[in-house]
């Protein structure tokens, strides 16, 4: 019991989407309640879950279990993304740049939560061609595994005509 509440604190969980769909049949209409959850822990790793159920409540509990079991490790550099990408996924385009220390997300829509649930905290981009915040949910997630990790540029100086 206590490691569950452990592992609940140890992911921060934002609900994007909670749609109500309606589908006629023969009695009336069947309605049910579908959520697009992310999860993150602002250190490199990202999930997200579609969960369906006849109530908001399971809905959201159901994405939440399955954006933790399907968690991606993001590489990070420094607060940034290591480098830019571009990426077509169904009708969107993403571009995902780096960007320099101070200037905070400079992107829209569901991007701008994932992001931040990484830990990236300065980056820009675009979302182009889709206004489906649920296909832009998996471009995004989609560059996010298309990046490499980036090194630490360690400079030596001269000082003196000697190395350090």
């Amino acid at each position: 019991m206590i490691e569950q509440q452990l592992e609940e604190k140890k992911y921060e969980e934002k609900v994007l989407i909670i749609k109500r769909v309606s589908k006629k049949i023969p009695g009336g209409n069947y309605v049910t309640f579908s959520a697009l959850v992310v999860v993150g822990d602002r250190k490199g790793k990202v999930g997200v879950g579609l969960g369906r159920g006849l109530e908001v409540p399971p809905a959201i509990q159901k994405a939440i279990s399955y954006a933790k079991k399907h968690l991606i490790n993001v590489p990070l550099y420094k607060s940034t993304l290591p480098h830019e990408i571009k990426l077509k996924y169904k009708a969107a385009y993403i571009l995902l740049k780096p960007a320099p220390e101070g200037t905070g997300l400079k992107v829209g829509s569901v991007a701008r939560v994932i992001l931040d649930l990484v830990g990236i905290t300065n980056a820009s981009g675009k979302i182009i061609g889709s206004r489906n915040q649920i296909t832009n949910t998996y471009a995004v997630m989609e560059a996010l595994k298309k990046l490499k990790p980036r090194k630490l540029e360690v400079r030596s100086e001269k000082l003196d005509g000697k190395k350090q």
